[in-house]
């Protein structure tokens, strides 16, 4: 999936428990979230990648 041109994952690795990844320029960023639907873990993964935008933006 891509939001704001970032190309992410998200993985459903249990019940409840997705893994998620994306890549911002040569910093690669990965981790896990807890949510019940799918869509709430994309949405979490997109305001996490909307923050890193903010902080590479500033540097």
């Amino acid at each position: 999936m891509i939001h704001k041109g970032v190309e992410y994952t998200v993985t459903a690795v249990a019940p409840g428990i997705w893994k998620w990844q994306f890549r911002i320029g040569d910093k690669v960023v990965t981790g896990k979230t807890e949510a019940r639907l799918n869509l709430l873990a994309i949405r979490r993964v997109q305001l996490r990648i909307d923050r890193e935008l903010k902080k590479a933006e500033r540097e």
